[in-house]
């Protein structure tokens, strides 16, 4: 038998239940540069191929226990062994049997007695396309992998043109809301300095100078809201720590505590306070913009209540500030978070600027703010953290 030799690294199982059959078939396949592994019986080849998961499959047909036909359908069931290539051997020459292997999953057929150079053609030519196959599904996958990433680098171009487009608005908002907001208590400076200059006399200078100095904090506020702004916008990380809440409220309280003399108002906190797992600084920022709020808007004394209540099942914490005042109607409500938002007048002050903060700085630390309100009713302004280190 002259048999060319080649060189392979391809795996092949012979599943044949006559030694006879095999021995012959193993030797030539071995010379022909294969490797050769041999099971007699069904169930035996199953366990072997799932194993060895071998190049290509030589399957005998009339066998003891599972015939080959059994076995081609248990092969084409498994995850593991499906796309092996099945040559079925056999003595059997019907059309019906043939189109059965076929339907089992078969790539071919080789008839008995065995001719070993059709072997050898047929063995090679389903091997290189099953190698094709598997070039195909790997660059498949490495197409399929390519448009993904691609439709995430898509997506994140469009969100960071979103997002570009969203701050040349707030800028834009931000740049009128700024202008309007400085010239007031600017243009008050300047009256009253003016009438200084004229008509300065002992009597009426204390009064007009307490004005020029509440123009001049009412620019410094709106300056820190700037700077806090700026703060918030570009500072790509933050290192959060578990925070004692019940401290940081105290803090913002004094803060406050002017103002809340001014109105005849007072504080009542309801609650115990738990920590929570943030940034002190800004989150004394977002009580003090609530809580100078809630007193500027209660009614007439402000009665402010504060409190926190504990989401146990989300490990989070919703800290809030309750004024009594008129309340928001639905509409203002949707708006009261937007940046550089003008409300109604009777609540245009301090809100648009101040909230659009303390939304920004709370979803920066990964919790939501809000607010329930019902006309006659008051409102009550929350912010939601996390009370657990993530």
């Amino acid at each position: 038998m002259n048999i060319a030799q080649q060189q392979s690294n391809d795996t092949l199982l012979i599943i044949d239940d006559m030694p006879d059959n095999v021995l012959v078939l193993l030797d030539f396949l071995n010379q022909s540069g294969y490797q050769v592994l041999v099971s007699q019986e069904g169930e035996e080849g199953i366990q072997r191929a799932e194993y060895a998961r071998p190049d290509l499959i030589l399957l005998d047909v009339m066998m003891p226990g599972l015939n080959g036909f059994d076995v081609c359908k248990i092969l084409k069931s498994k995850e593991t062994t499906k796309d092996i290539p099945v040559i079925f051997m056999t003595a059997l020459i019907d059309t019906v049997d043939k189109v059965k292997g076929f339907e089992m999953g078969a790539a071919d057929y080789i008839t008995k007695p065995i001719q070993y150079e059709e072997v050898l053609a047929r063995v090679s030519t389903h091997l290189k396309i099953h190698r094709q196959k598997q070039e195909l599904k790997e660059k498949n996958q490495q197409l399929q992998q390519e448009i993904h990433f691609r439709k995430e680098v898509q997506s994140s171009l469009e969100q960071a043109n979103k997002n570009f487009k969203q701050r040349n608005m707030e800028l834009d908002a931000f740049a009128h809301t700024v202008a309007q907001d400085l010239k007031k208590p600017l243009a008050a400076m300047i009256s009253i300095t003016e009438l200084l200059l004229s008509s300065c006399t002992i009597e009426n200078s204390v009064e007009k100078l307490c004005w020029l100095v509440q123009a001049e904090e009412k620019m410094n506020k709106i300056i820190d809201e700037l700077l806090l702004m700026h703060g918030v916008s570009t500072k790509a990380k933050i290192e959060k720590q578990p925070v004692d809440m019940a401290r940081v409220l105290q803090q913002a309280t004094q803060r406050v505590s002017s103002l809340l003399n001014n109105y005849e108002g007072k504080i009542d906190i309801l609650t115990e306070i738990p920590n929570a797992f943030t940034y002190a600084p800004w989150i004394e920022e977002v009580w003090v913009n609530y809580l100078t709020n809630a007193i500027k808007y209660g009614a007439r004394p402000p009665q402010v209540k504060v409190g926190a209540t504990v989401i146990s099942d989300e490990q989070k914490v919703q800290f809030w500030v309750q004024d009594n005042g008129h309340g928001l109607s639905p509409e203002t409500q949707t708006h009261l978070f937007m940046p550089f938002t003008q409300l109604p007048k009777e609540r245009i002050h301090g809100h648009g600027l101040g909230l659009s903060i303390v939304k920004q700085i709370v979803e920066k630390l990964d919790g939501q703010v809000g607010v329930k309100s019902e006309l006659g009713k008051g409102s009550l302004f929350y912010f939601t953290l996390s009370n657990h280190i993530e």
